[in-house]
């Protein structure tokens, strides 16, 4: 593909994947609308690409506010005429049993993590459709398979992917210009774990397991980017990034719903949770 002068949306630019994607976009020539709820990581993403061939646009942007989103759509609109290819990237993580969860920390995720890809998603889809374009919707491995102390990830993932999937047929079925794409990282060294909200039995806030996650995350968000954009532009319908994700991917398929079980029984000898594994 050819990205110059095409004009990209990244949400959730301001660290991580979203860095990535939006320096790596940048790169191949393309006008990256990049927002970000943290104005400070936004900035630093604008600084690093002003030696690109394509020039970073540098937005506050509050996913989970369906207002602002709707509101940021139009301003793409007036600006470049249609955005080209759409992102929706921004998360956050939520580490606890189902009954040491909070409400709070429940409905914060679930707003940013499945509503954020709904809200930008349906903002940008009129553009997509009429000037045809791409969407990509970041899922998880945890959108996949069930992981424990991780239902409120896996709650927002598993919709991102049922909503991804779905409208890609309905796209399909329509005959819209439009390709769309699931995006399931695995471990990814990012900062989503640091950031996040972990709680432990009883419903104390602990502190995240970053230096844990940090351990297990293999992929770069570099060659998360590359990965993500090159199934782009294969179109396809699913995009596995990392060696994990494949493995995860090949679970269920493999012993099925058996592997609650299983995961259960290795869970509870270990006396551990299983950490978050994938990342914004």
């Amino acid at each position: 593909m050819d990205y110059r002068d095409k004009t990209a949306v990244v949400t959730g630019a301001g660290s991580g994947i979203g860095r990535a994607l939006t320096l790596e976009l940048a790169g191949r020539g393309a006008n990256v609308a990049a927002s970000d709820v943290d104005a400070v990581g936004l900035a630093k993403t604008a600084l690093l690409a002003r030696s690109c061939a394509g020039a970073v646009f540098d937005y506050q942007l509050d996913v989970a506010d369906r207002a602002a989103v709707l509101a940021h759509a139009e301003e793409i609109s007036e600006r470049f005429g249609s955005a080209d290819l759409v992102i929706n990237n921004a998360g956050v993580a939520v580490g606890a049993s189902v009954v040491d969860m909070s409400w709070d920390d429940l409905d914060w995720l679930l707003n940013i993590n499945l509503g954020g890809v709904i809200n930008g998603t349906k903002a940008f889809l009129p553009q997509l459709i009429e000037h045809g374009g791409h969407l990509v919707n970041i899922s998880s491995v945890f959108g996949l398979v069930g992981v424990p102390f991780q239902s409120a990830y896996c709650t927002a993932k598993f919709g991102v992917r049922g909503f991804t999937e779905t409208l890609r047929e309905e796209m399909l079925i329509a005959d819209h210009p439009v390709t769309v794409h699931c995006v399931h990282p695995g471990g990814i060294r990012t900062n989503i774990a640091r950031r996040g909200r972990f709680r432990a039995a009883g419903g104390e806030r602990v502190a995240s397991p970053g230096d844990e996650f940090d351990r297990v995350a293999r992929t770069t968000p570099e060659k998360a980017a590359t990965t993500i954009l090159a199934g782009v532009e294969r179109n396809k319908p699913r995009i596995l990034v990392g060696r994990d994700a494949y493995l995860f991917a090949a679970v269920p398929r493999v012993i099925g719903a058996r592997y609650q079980n299983l995961v259960g029984k290795i869970g509870r000898r270990r006396g551990a949770a299983i950490t978050e594994g994938s990342g914004s």
